[in-house]
């Protein structure tokens, strides 16, 4: 079996995994979690990714977490293979895979029958060249006027993934979501448990996040990671809560400023992770406070057959 565990950010993932995992562990069952989340992958980035602590992965094996340094770049379709390979090994040494991530697009490229468009150097080029000539906002809106859709689905200051839209909808001449894949797994035995909770303990607990985040030094670690070349990082240094601290250190706005954009910021993304997450019929949502949340999620995942399709099934 693969548990998939998604939801928003905030929503109480990692802790469901980390409570999970020994949960199986009590009932003679090994269990390892395949990171999902595209900026936990970044050595240093610690503090603003809410990344799981040393402690915490010492209980619990986690696969896909600092592999790369600030100045590389994750891409969906590298992160796939890898996150397949981590969840490929587990099943053959009999641990249960707990992947956990709150961006749709890589839970569905890890578990679903997805392909990548692919590239043109000079049209990518191009785009490239546009993007440091007019920004990310700019071409953001070019986006929406030809895909809506995967304009509200990307965050308007991620460039890489503007360009990325832009791109495949210049080579395949349709849409960037009409290059989307039916919803089918390609993993078997797939369950996938979705958290919900209400808005406002959300944006609450959103707010409180980032308030612990400056608490625990996310100035001082941005500080770092610029000596690290993380202002060359074309994915790390767009990140929420380090894009803004990096605007502070540049003096363009006060600190004050930067904490309140990271949590309108993460207000935001948090919308739009549930709202793609919410069109998936295959996932089993719980409520994420529920007194008996573990033992509902480990019932989820360990019932008898899936809860998709797998191939040739």
């Amino acid at each position: 079996m693969t548990t998939v565990i998604v939801g928003p950010t905030a929503v109480g993932k990692s802790s469901l995994a980390l409570a999970l995992a020994a949960r199986h562990r009590a009932s003679g069952t090994a269990a390892e979690i395949v990171n999902a989340d595209s900026m936990l992958v970044y050595r240093g980035m610690d503090i603003g990714t809410a990344k799981p602590s040393s402690a915490e992965q010492a209980k619990v094996r986690h696969h896909l977490v600092d592999i790369l340094d600030v100045t590389e770049t994750a891409t969906v379709a590298e992160f796939q293979r890898l996150a397949r390979d981590a969840i490929a090994d587990c099943r053959r040494r009999g641990v249960v895979p707990l992947v956990v991530g709150g961006s749709a697009l890589y839970v569905r490229a890890i578990v679903d029958d997805f392909d990548f468009p692919g590239t043109d150097q000079a049209v990518r080029a191009e785009l490239d060249a546009e993007l440091l000539r007019v920004g990310p906002a700019a071409l953001h809106q070019r986006l929406a006027d030809r895909d809506p859709a995967a304009a509200a689905a990307i965050l308007p200051a991620n460039g890489r993934r503007v360009v990325r839209a832009l791109e495949v909808i210049a080579l395949t001449g349709r849409p960037f979501t009409a290059n989307l894949p039916e919803r089918r797994y390609h993993l078997p035995d797939v369950t996938q448990v979705g958290l919900d909770l209400d808005r406002p303990t959300l944006d609450a607990r959103i707010e409180a996040r980032v308030g612990a985040m400056w608490e625990a030094g996310l100035v001082e670690e941005v500080r770092r990671l610029v000596e690290h070349g993380l202002r060359d990082g074309l994915t790390a240094s767009r990140a929420l809560g380090y894009r803004q601290v990096l605007q502070h250190l540049d003096g363009e706005i006060t600190e004050a400023e930067a904490r309140r954009l990271t949590i309108t910021g993460t207000r935001k993304f948090a919308r739009r992770q549930d709202s793609w997450f919410r069109k998936d019929h295959r996932i089993s949502w719980l409520a994420a406070e529920a007194l008996d949340l573990v033992e509902a999620a480990y019932a989820l995942t360990t019932a008898s057959g899936a809860a998709g399709e797998a191939p040739g099934a």
